[in-house]
């Protein structure tokens, strides 16, 4: 082969790469729960082709939802991934949990997605759980669309969603259909863009398309020019006829609202009825125009895990191999890593580098998820997420990366635990077992945490809220087969400095023999800090070696952890490590550690402040239950901050300690017989009052 036919088949194959590229869609399902996205998932599957039969939420036999639990509870826990075809398209979808204990799964799943439907309630509008998705697809810069479902239910309203759209979430949403009938008589829609009327018949996948009725052609036409005028920013020539008053075409409208999402400065809005399968066609449509393809991403940037140099990566497959791991889940078949490849290519059998334990895996099999079914695959490249079976060591928000090419990408943050429970297996022979368990649980899941206390030996697990522990448990007994006695659930209190203290700790032991001798010299202080100990070395003329001062915040990293006599971990302390003794024969590692732990200790000793979590929180209630509601939270330690209505109902907003709301949903039930509905998520940690702190340190409180 001559190096012009070489040149000329690498050429085939990056545009062959590149094609494949454009017709590709990562996208996420999101929403607040019970506005429908499993739904529309499952819709999205059936019409196409993917299943041959609707998986109904209600029945329990949602493809998506597979875990025992879900299909009990009728809600997403997991975030499930699957992939259909669409008009020559690739879709790979996620779909996601609406519960926030189980926000974690919507936050790993959209570092890794290129777009996201957002799904609403036709009745209910943004709900609280909406903002919260919408807060974090703002933070990773995902492009949206929006789908307003449930028109067909009574008090369906798209202009009061429309609204809140704009108003609770701060966007620009450019309706891009018009309902024909509402509630009851819903039939289909008004494509704006289109000039169509798609009407679907009751229960079926098939739409008949027709010319805009005539009774509604002018409020279609009215509401086709507020399009245009919302998206003709976006596109030169677009702007340019819309202001001379010239006709645009289909093409050169959906080109500017491409344009306009990808910017994220809009959000097109489409309608329907998930349940009754009206307008699920026209979301594939619009996921196709108008979300991204990894082709229209900027170009991957990550680091150098050695030298920290910057490192850019086209998102093709000749480029250098890169994937992130964002989920992983363990069960009887074996160990699963869902990763996003960006760039390169995986077959079974490679070995691959974690640069961030610097330790190299083994791929053993690839993986494409439908659900819980798995689909064996000899390769992956970039833009596919796919699962890995055969890892070992390698967790939620690690790089994958080659050997000869280390790149490490930007991770991902996840919220503090707020509750916290005592558990203990019932038998002695099923201790190990537990803790093996637990371990796996924890890899799975960033938000839950499992550790032993060192005063009592209890093994304490936290998480994100009762439901959230709920669940693991019931996973701990019927899918682990361990029975368990459980504690009363507790909150998951945090400490910190009262004010700033300067302290000397001397570890000296030197009574003959081969000693340890450590003296360090710490300025610590209480001070807002992305990590629990934020540390600060100001050593000068070698008074400590620089090999012994990682040890000293080895020691202190430690102590914080261990939470002292409370046992609540210490968050938002400074270290300033500014003098210090050593000897040359008694020095060690361990002689540091300990000078740590113990300067750690001095700096606390009656001189903390205890920390608890705050919910944000959200309760909507019918109207007449409203003072008691109101009144009910101002016992709880509550601060009502707005009261708005959503609906026909109230929705009243403000912010409590999770201590005080244990069993609400019980109480609230009993004060709205059986109609009202609440949501809370960490908001933050504040001081406890005197009052209470003095109860906790008493080991009073109940």
């Amino acid at each position: 082969m001559t190096a012009t036919d070489s040149a000329t088949k690498t050429a085939k194959k990056s545009s062959k790469d590149i094609a494949r590229l454009r017709k590709l869609r990562n996208i996420g399902i999101m929403a607040h729960i019970d506005a429908g996205k499993t739904t529309v998932t499952e819709r999205i599957l059936f019409i196409t082709g993917r299943t041959h039969k609707v998986g109904e939420v209600h029945n329990g036999e949602a493809t998506m939802d597979y875990l025992a639990e879900e299909r009990e509870r009728g809600i997403t826990i997991t975030s499930a991934a699957t992939a259909c075809q669409w008009k020559e398209h690739q879709i790979n979808i996620i779909d996601t949990p609406g519960h926030v204990d189980f926000t974690v799964e919507v936050e790993r799943s959209l570092r890794v997605l290129d777009g996201a439907v957002g799904v609403f309630c036709g009745v209910a509008g943004v709900e609280a759980q909406s903002e919260t998705v919408w807060r974090q697809a703002d933070r990773y810069e995902v492009p949206r669309i929006a789908f307003v479902n449930k028109l067909d239910r009574t008090g369906a309203n798209l202009d009061f969603v429309i609204d809140s759209i704009k108003t609770r979430l701060n966007v620009t949403p450019v309706q891009m259909q018009m309902p024909i009938g509402i509630e009851k008589d819903f039939l289909g829609v008004i494509d704006l863009v289109e000039q169509k009327a798609y009407i679907w018949a009751e229960n079926a996948k098939d739409v008949e398309i027709r010319d805009i009725p005539e009774e509604l052609r002018e409020e279609a036409e009215s509401l086709r020019n507020d399009l245009i005028a919302n998206v003709a920013e976006f596109d030169d020539s677009v702007l340019e006829k819309f202001v001379e008053g010239e006709p645009l075409n289909v093409p050169e409208i959906k080109k500017a609202i491409r344009a306009g999402v990808l910017q994220r400065a809009i959000v097109p809005v489409f309608c329907g009825s998930a349940l009754k399968d009206k307008g699920i066609q026209n979301i594939l449509d619009a996921v196709v125009d108008y979300l991204p393809s990894p082709m229209d991403l900027p170009d991957l940037k990550g680091i150098h895990p050695k030298t920290g140099e910057e490192i850019t990566l086209k998102l093709l497959p000749d480029q250098p191999f890169s994937a992130l791991a964002f989920k992983t889940i363990s069960d009887q078949n074996g160990d699963l890593t869902f990763v996003r490849i960006y760039s390169g290519t995986l077959a079974p059998g490679t070995t691959v580098l974690n640069p961030r334990i610097n330790r190299r895996e083994r791929v053993g099999r690839l993986l494409q998820m439908h659900a819980n079914r798995r689909e064996p695959i000899e390769l992956a490249q970039a833009g596919d997420i796919v699962a890995i079976m055969g890892l070992k060591q390698s967790s939620t928000g690690d790089t994958l990366c080659t050997q000869d090419f280390p790149v490490a990408l930007d991770s991902m943050e996840f919220p503090e635990t707020v509750i916290a429970m005592s558990i203990e297996p019932k038998t002695t022979k099923d201790r190990d077992k537990l803790s093996d368990t637990l371990a796996k649980l924890t890899r799975e899941d960033p938000t839950f945490h499992a550790k032993t206390d060192e005063q009592s030996g209890q093994i304490i697990i936290e998480g994100m809220g009762e439901l959230h522990l709920e669940v693991v448990l019931n996973r701990i007994q019927k899918e682990f087969r361990i029975p368990v006695n459980v504690g009363k659930p507790r909150v998951a209190y945090r400490q910190t400095l009262k004010k700033e203290r300067q302290v000397e700790a001397r570890h000296v032991k030197q009574s003959g023999g081969h000693g340890q001798f450590a003296v360090a010299r710490l300025i610590f202080s209480p001070k807002e800090t992305e990590k629990p100990v934020e540390f600060e070395n100001n050593i000068k003329g070698g008074v400590i070696p620089q090999e012994y001062i990682p040890s000293v915040l080895k020691g202190i990293e430690a102590a914080a952890a261990g939470g002292g006599k409370l046992g609540y971990p210490f968050v938002n302390i400074h270290a300033n490590l500014y003098d210090g003794q050593y000897h040359e024969v008694d020095s060690s590692d361990m002689a540091f550690q300990a000078a740590g732990q113990l300067a750690f200790r001095q700096a606390t000793e009656g001189n903390i402040v205890l920390l608890e979590p705050i919910m944000r929180i959200e309760v909507q209630t019918p109207e007449e239950y409203v003072g008691d509601v109101i009144g009910d939270l101002n016992s709880r330690r509550g601060m009502v901050s707005d009261i708005d209505l959503t609906g026909n109902l109230r929705t009243i907003k403000g912010k409590v300690p999770i201590a005080e709301m244990f069993q609400y949903s019980t109480a609230l039930r009993g004060m709205t017989q059986g109609r009202g509905t609440f949501m809370m998520e960490p908001l933050e940690y504040t001081p406890v009052p005197q009052s209470v702190a003095e109860k906790i340190f008493k080991g009073e409180e109940g």
